[in-house]
């Protein structure tokens, strides 16, 4: 079937033949070509029938375009798995490295194993991915993050809250559209969360101060000394007692204005301290006005001539006298001044139209009134001034009030009414009293000025 070639023997080196030894002999050579050339055939049969399942390797160049296009057809687009990529890359190093044997095929079945181990570590490390993933979107928050949601306040905080909650799922309900919360549903989860957080946290006793608190909270605040206890015992001491002076003026106030001006005088010579008491504070009282009425008083006086003669009817301080040049007789039921005449108002001292100005200022105390105005009017001298100021709130009737006054030998000249703590009226002497003593005046009847407890 196959004849050697007469260029056998004289074959260059490199061309996959083996070198040829010296001719033998004519005899000894045809022997040796026939079991050479039963070698050879017997080789070239072997590799046709390892070569018949298997196609010869091509070189890239030597492709074709048809098969260069079926090959990109017949290569997958994307593998489905990993098993298949090592298929693929095992048949073609099996092709590469020639007809199967023993040892290649056990180190076949050996790869083959492994592939397959690895195939089925692969999914399964594929499925524990996926697994951690859902546990993670399904596990709830660190407790700090719920600290923290927790501690913020504000809409911020109601927008983030908002948006968290919507944004996980519950693991057992399907996806639905989000819901907006209302601003009390998110106060009432706001609660809920604290609530929960504070059912589990464990108690601190009060003497123990939070670790984590800084440095200068943590210090205690020094013990307090002997002085600090006597600084104290003194400011509650000063405290009870103005609470205590407090109530006495009240109960004196209301006695004045409720009995006659002899009760009165009655009392201030059995306790004269509570005179004091009270001065002080009806003093504390009037500081609190705008516009003491005895400044005004004072200002009319000072644009008059200093030669008139003037009876401050219940003086207290003599404040009056002290802002003037004329002379003043000061008159009151105790004495806080040495220029003070303690007397009855209804029954004081002086001789009959020996004065020019009469004064009552916040002094027309007690229920006989009109003893008082009568008295001013038997001192005065005829035309003499009388000057009222008195609390705005004791007055019902003005008009009733300026009519029982004229009564009892006095004309209006003027009266101011724009305070709001007190009204000042100025009255001249026209002559005695033109009602007798047993008539009623009703207009004279002022409401008592009570303090009320603050």
């Amino acid at each position: 079937m196959f004849e050697e070639p007469e260029w056998a023997d004289e074959a260059p080196a490199g061309t996959g033949f083996r070198p040829v030894a010296p001719r033998p002999p004519p005899a000894a050579a045809s022997q040796i070509k026939g079991s050479k050339h039963r070698q050879l055939l017997a080789t070239l049969r072997a590799l046709e029938a390892a070569s018949l399942p298997q196609q010869p390797p091509s070189l890239p160049s030597s492709d074709s375009e048809e098969d260069v296009v079926e090959r990109k057809k017949k290569r997958p687009k994307k593998a489905s798995s990993a098993s298949t990529s090592i298929e693929v890359k095992k048949r073609k190093r099996c092709q590469k490295q020639g007809p199967p044997g023993s040892e290649y095929e056990e180190k076949e079945v050996e790869r083959k194993k492994k592939c397959l181990k690895g195939v089925f570590n692969a999914n399964d490390s594929a499925k524990e991915q996926k697994r951690k993933k859902k546990c993670q979107k399904q596990v709830p928050s660190s407790p700090t993050q719920h600290l923290d949601d927790d501690n913020q306040t504000g809409p911020k905080a109601w927008k983030s809250s908002t948006t968290s909650d919507l944004s996980k799922p519950s693991p057992g309900t399907t996806s639905n559209p989000p819901q907006t919360l209302s601003r009390k549903q998110w106060r009432n989860r706001q609660k809920n969360k604290r609530r929960h957080k504070n059912k589990f946290r464990p108690p601190q006793p009060l003497d123990q101060a939070p670790a984590t608190a800084p440095t200068e909270e943590a210090e205690m605040p020094p013990a307090p000394s002997p002085d600090n206890h006597e600084d104290r015992a003194g400011a509650l001491r000063a405290r009870m007692a103005q609470r205590l002076d407090g109530a006495r003026f009240r109960y004196l106030n209301e006695q004045l204005y409720s009995k006659p001006s002899s009760a009165a005088q009655r009392l201030f010579q059995e306790d004269p301290e509570a005179f004091l008491l009270y001065h002080r504070g009806f003093q504390s009282q009037v500081k609190k006005w705008p516009l003491q009425p005895v400044d005004h008083i004072a200002r009319d006086l000072r644009q008059r001539p200093a030669s008139l003669v003037v009876a401050d009817f219940g003086c207290g301080d003599c404040r009056l006298a002290s802002s003037i040049r004329n002379t003043v007789h000061c008159f009151d039921l105790a004495s806080l001044d040495p220029r003070v005449t303690v007397c009855d108002m209804a029954q004081v001292p002086l001789e009959d139209e020996s004065v020019d100005v009469a004064v009552f200022c916040l002094s027309l105390m007690g229920t006989n009134i009109r003893d008082f105005l009568e008295e001013a009017n038997r001192v005065l001298k005829q035309g003499g001034l009388l000057k009222v100021a008195e609390v705005s709130s004791r007055f019902e009737d003005v008009r009733t009030f300026l009519g029982a006054v004229t009564k009892l030998g006095f004309k209006v000249i003027s009266k101011d009414l724009t305070n709001s703590h007190f009204f000042l009226f100025d009255f001249e002497k026209t002559g005695p009293p033109r009602v007798g003593p047993k008539a009623q005046l009703t207009g004279l009847k002022l409401q008592p000025c009570l303090y009320k407890r603050r």
